[in-house]
């Protein structure tokens, strides 16, 4: 899944594609270096970002979701608003990619299962602004597995089929470094669940160094190990090098 940043703030591109032609010639890019799926998303989500507006989000991401889906590669937007997934789809994107797993937006469950596509569901408690405060664990593997539980038994009396769900541990989302190292030593618990596994690593702080763009051979060791797990698909921001390993 090749990460595509329509956003000024994002913590690794944020602002590389910010405008309308910048955002579609890189999701070509990721495409022609072999990208499976493009993930278009209209705001940032890094710790401490703000939130933009309903209309700011869509207005950033329709048109480009319009014009990459043309090209025939599966597009999933990622938001965490139900009215914003219902105009990508309009649009032409296949998946839903939700960050909050259906906490930030009452709606956006029941909005998923109406518009009967691939919803994923992300571990996740609370919004940019807070999350580094709640990222308290006893154990964390646990912990995460549970409330991720409860998010795969909401989708599911929301009406999304089983076949249409997929879930995501949230590295860096509400988690220390040693948080996410130990989620990744366990994933199989994860994928134990009987759901495709998302895994979104791509140079985030954990892996190391101040420069995010520096993180990319980690990321690519990462993925190389990931591999192995049975995940379904990494999330990444360099395509061709994780493409290469894998």
């Amino acid at each position: 899944m090749g990460i595509l940043n329509a956003t000024p703030d994002s913590f690794a591109d944020g602002g590389l594609h910010f405008s309308y032609p910048d955002a579609v010639n890189h999701g070509l890019q990721l495409i022609a270096e072999g990208a499976d799926i493009i993930d278009v998303g209209g705001e940032s989500t890094r710790p401490g970002a703000e939130r933009v507006t309903p209309f700011e989000e869509e207005r950033r991401v329709v048109n480009v979701i319009s014009k990459l889906a043309d090209v025939g590669k599966p597009i999933s937007i990622d938001t965490m608003r139900a009215s914003t997934a219902r105009a990508a789809v309009i649009a032409g994107a296949t998946i839903i990619n939700d960050v909050s797993g259906g906490l930030a937006d009452e709606a956006m469950l029941d909005t998923a299962a109406e518009l009967q596509v691939p919803y994923i569901a992300m571990h996740w408690r609370g919004h940019s602004k807070e999350m580094n405060n709640l990222a308290n664990y006893e154990n964390v593997v646990e912990e995460v597995l549970e409330e991720l539980s409860l998010r795969i038994s909401a989708a599911l009396a929301a009406g999304i089929s089983k076949t249409n769900l997929i879930i995501d541990p949230g590295l860096g989302f509400a988690k220390e470094a040693a948080d996410n190292w130990a989620i990744i030593e366990k994933i199989e618990r994860f994928v134990g669940l009987g759901y495709p596994v998302l895994v979104g690593a791509s140079r985030k702080r954990f892996l190391g160094g101040d420069d995010p763009s520096a993180r990319e051979t980690a990321t690519v060791e990462l993925t190389k190990k990931l591999s192995q797990s049975g995940i379904w698909a990494v999330r990444v921001h360099g395509v061709a090098t994780n493409k290469a390993v894998l």
